[in-house]
């Protein structure tokens, strides 16, 4: 259970982070914040599947880099329903997928370095 609080912070923070690099992103609150984790939760476990089975073609057509595509559709959803926080485009959506992507794979192996 405390490694499930200790992950939801830390993609939190990841989440603050890239909202701080990446212009077009905007949370208002570390309370919005938290609601967009686990509402990226969400998504991630029951829309974004549902996207990637439906665009495998097109996926498998670009050698898997339309897949950025449906990360920043699922961004932008996250930000639709949440509220305090903003995507405001596709662009901001797309570079804000990379950078939390990158961003909480360091916050995690800073934190955990022995677990890889």
């Amino acid at each position: 259970m405390l490694n499930f609080f200790l992950t939801w912070v830390l993609t939190a923070i990841s989440l603050t982070i890239t909202a701080y690099l990446v212009p077009g992103l905007t949370i208002a609150s570390w309370q919005a914040a938290a609601i967009g984790v686990a509402v990226m939760g969400l998504v991630n476990a029951i829309v974004k599947p549902i996207l990637t089975i439906l665009t495998l073609p097109l996926t498998i057509l670009t050698l898997g880099l339309f897949l950025l595509v449906v990360n920043a559709i699922s961004l932008s959803m996250v930000g639709y329903f949440t509220p305090g926080f903003t995507v405001n485009g596709f662009f901001p959506a797309l570079f804000g997928s990379i950078v939390l992507s990158v961003v909480s794979g360091l916050i995690n192996q800073l934190v955990s370095p022995g677990e890889a």
